[in-house]
């Protein structure tokens, strides 16, 4: 007897999505919403480096500049122009996207190691840039950003209203991923990072689908750390620092490399780690953090949902 797992794995995914979209609208009145809003920015931001990384196969260590451009520019046309807060989102979105596409142009033609290397001298530039530009607040970063009312209507300042802005903003997100990665366009994506030679043979560009690939990932990330901003009301350096774009790594391979939940259940391990250990253990999270990277990457390659998957699978009748 022999069980087909790819069409049961089909089969149940609009099912597990439909029951966590239930959970995601009930779970404000059970769990802090704030902590569930930061789970949800980061788990986006995630899955859009995953989209690069796990289907695209291009390894970014400067993807942490988009997270923070896209938090300042949303902060500063809420607080500074007053515009409403869906218009500070799209707007930081937008600039996440344009920078996208700058470090695309410039780093796109290089692979492996070389294409790494660039992304991140370029957003070590846009950090000292961000530290050097008053209008950015420096080290103090980016305060008093308002959250504004929904379309002029819906008052933000209320955590449960906020919340569903997020969670509203994460499953478009995350919805735009997933059509991606099933979509023609994904398949040639996958093609690319399997056997990019052939690819090319095939006749596909492979520099033009590796640079949409990469500005659909800055986006993305982008209207993460917009969102983020009107939640915490502030942009920070941090959101910029090359740790940042370590710790969206760390995120992506421990929930599983080129899983659809996988970034979203890595975000939520490392935010929920760094919320309970920030008081006990101080500046050893960073320790902490740094030895879970290790041991995912030597015991756990898979992550967690890939484990889990592989676990399922191995579990079938064959």
């Amino acid at each position: 007897m022999t069980i087909n797992n790819n069409g049961m794995f089909a089969r149940a995914t609009p099912l597990l999505f439909g029951a966590l979209f239930i959970i995601g609208l009930v779970a404000p009145f059970a769990v802090y919403p704030t902590f569930l809003m930061k789970i949800l920015c980061f788990g986006l931001f995630a899955c859009a480096f995953n989209l690069l990384l796990g289907f695209a196969g291009l390894l970014s260590f400067g993807h942490a500049a988009f997270l923070g451009t896209a938090g300042y520019a949303c902060g500063m046309l809420v607080r500074d122009l007053g515009v409403t807060p869906e218009v500070g989102i799209l707007g930081g979105t937008l600039a996440a996207a344009i920078l996208g596409w700058v470090f695309g142009v410039l780093a796109i033609r290089r692979s492996g190691i070389y294409f790494a290397m660039i992304t991140l001298a370029l957003a070590q530039m846009v950090f000292f840039f961000a530290l050097q530009w008053k209008a950015t607040g420096g080290e103090d970063g980016l305060q008093g950003v308002p959250r504004g009312h929904l379309f002029g209507l819906i008052d933000l300042s209320n955590n449960i209203a906020m919340y569903y802005l997020v969670f509203a903003v994460f499953c478009a997100g995350f919805f735009i991923i997933h059509r991606t990665i099933h979509s023609p366009f994904g398949q040639i994506l996958k093609a690319i990072r399997e056997n990019e030679p052939r690819a090319v043979s095939l006749g596909y560009d492979v520099a033009k689908y590796k640079l949409l690939a990469f500005v659909l990932s800055a986006a993305l990330a982008g209207m993460a750390g917009a969102t983020k901003t009107l939640v915490f009301q502030l942009a920070s350096l941090t959101d910029v620092h090359w740790h940042m774009s370590g710790e969206v790594v760390l995120m992506t391979l421990l929930g599983g490399l080129g899983t659809i939940l996988g970034p979203l259940v890595g975000a939520g391990v490392i935010v929920s780690l760094q919320s309970e250990l920030a008081d006990k253990v101080g500046s050893w999270v960073t320790v902490i953090m740094g030895v879970i990277f290790v041991l995912c990457v030597l015991l756990f390659r898979r992550g967690i949902v890939g484990e889990l998957q592989a676990l399922i699978k191995r579990a079938g009748i064959n």
